[in-house]
């Protein structure tokens, strides 16, 4: 077998590699041998079939095989001895076509290979972690909240029109043409308006209605309703109100706090603050480790795959695009241009993903099965109802685990570095926090 190098420039590379019939002839009659012991054919004894039978049987068969491991062994031993690691499944293909058994097999491998990583000292790398402590007015705004979501409903005086935000307390029976319909009906429903919760127009026509009034409600059900013998019907509901009510906010008390799981309220308080400044670190956190990334950005620079410059760049692109398409949910589009822009971005995501795979495999950093069974359980859960399906979807697929793996793995690169550098805590408002944290929407 030889393997001749015919492409040097930059990180492409290219090699003819030749397989000599005399090698695949020899790879055959292995194959054979090694299965001789277990053969029987009509007239021999099993383990006694002479070879040339063996050959002219099963010869063609095996020849295939022979030559597709003769080349993979080629590929992977030039690898092996050169230390390349290609930036993308190299290109193989056979260039003698007219190839034909007693030839030998002439064959072509491109392939970019990935950069050699230069040494990075993070040691020398300054960087802050904002800390921002949770105060009175932000603990006493969470608990508003809070007893919003626990509020009750006092009925309104007699005569009083229902406002926004009101609960209405309601019968209602949906007809189309005339015609009641399934589940379109139901007694002593209570509605808060403003919610959203019914047919778009529904709730709206409700404000200003008394106990006792009587109202016909004119909607039409949404082009997408779920329902399709309803999905974009006009209809009309004919509607009694029974009470109209007023939102009133719980107390924020002891007996509210044992709603929320707390035994008192400065428990829920206490409970409140540790929930918003971890919050506040995990906002804190991205804000660092954007340091950390602008830091190390500028201090290495080295030559890129292209062909994985290109694929970041097309991949860039086409999220941009559905981010600003978000109607179009599958991939039914014309073919998406990368711009110069989505090409800068992808050349330091590139950059910054060799570097970090890089510091991550001299950290001996992993990513642990429980920390991928986390992050599956956490997906999943954006699929009810669906969950053993992503599940399985997962297992069997290695192209999502590593998508779901690459994320944890550059966090856990991203947690050593900061072990190693040089990180001062500096306390800033939250104000402060916010203000960041937009910088980083708009970098």
């Amino acid at each position: 077998m030889q393997v001749t190098e015919t492409l040097n420039e930059g990180l492409k590379r290219g090699y003819a590699i030749t397989v000599t019939a005399a090698e695949l002839d020899e790879k055959v009659n292995e194959k054979l041998r090694e299965a001789q012991p277990e053969i029987e054919m009509k007239g021999f004894r099993k383990g006694k079939v002479p070879m040339p039978l063996l050959k002219k049987q099963f010869g063609q068969r095996l020849l295939g095989e022979s030559m597709q491991e003769a080349i993979d062994g080629a590929m992977n031993k030039h690898f092996e001895d050169s230390g390349d690691r290609p930036a993308l499944q190299p290109e193989v293909k056979m260039t003698n076509e007219d190839w034909k058994e007693g030839d030998d097999v002439h064959v072509e491998m491109t392939y970019e290979a990935l950069p050699t990583i230069p040494e990075v000292d993070v040691a020398v790398i300054e960087v802050e972690r904002l800390v921002v402590k949770a105060d009175e007015s932000s603990v006493d705004e969470a608990l508003a909240s809070l007893a919003e979501t626990a509020q009750s409903f006092d009925d309104r005086d007699e005569g009083a029109e229902a406002q926004d935000g009101d609960q209405v307390v309601i019968d209602f029976v949906g007809k189309i043409d005339g015609e009641a319909f399934d589940g379109g009906a139901a007694e002593d429903y209570p509605l808060v308006l403003g919610s959203g919760s019914f047919i778009p127009g529904f709730e709206e026509q409700l404000v200003g209605v008394k106990a006792g009034d009587e109202k016909a409600v004119e909607v039409n059900f949404p082009a997408e309703y779920g329902a399709e013998n309803l999905a974009g019907k006009a209809a009309v509901f004919d509607v009694t109100v029974k009470a109209v009510k007023a939102p009133v906010a719980a107390q924020i008390d002891d007996e509210m706090a044992q709603k929320f799981g707390a035994e008192t309220l400065d428990a829920l308080k206490e409970q409140i603050r540790g929930r918003l400044e971890a919050e506040y670190a995990g906002a804190a956190r991205q804000v660092m480790k954007r340091a950390i990334l602008d830091r190390l950005d500028e201090m290495v620079d080295f030559d890129l795959p292209p062909a994985l410059v290109e694929a970041e760049a097309k991949q860039i692109a086409h999220q941009l695009w559905h981010e600003d398409n978000p109607e179009v949910q599958g991939h039914d589009h014309p073919e998406i241009e990368a711009t110069e822009e989505h090409t800068k971005l992808a050349v330091r995501r590139v950059r910054l993903g060799l570097l970090l795979a890089e510091l991550g495999q001299k950290a001996e950093v992993e990513v642990s099965d429980a920390e991928m069974t986390q992050a599956v359980m956490n997906q999943a859960r954006q699929y009810p109802g669906q969950e053993r399906a992503f599940f399985d979807f997962v297992r069997e697929n290695p192209q999502m685990q590593q998508q779901m793996r690459a994320p944890i793995f550059e966090d856990k690169v991203i947690d050593h570095i900061a072990t190693v550098a040089q990180v001062t805590e500096k306390e800033v408002t939250k104000e402060e926090l916010e203000k960041a944290m937009e910088a980083l929407d708009d970098a």
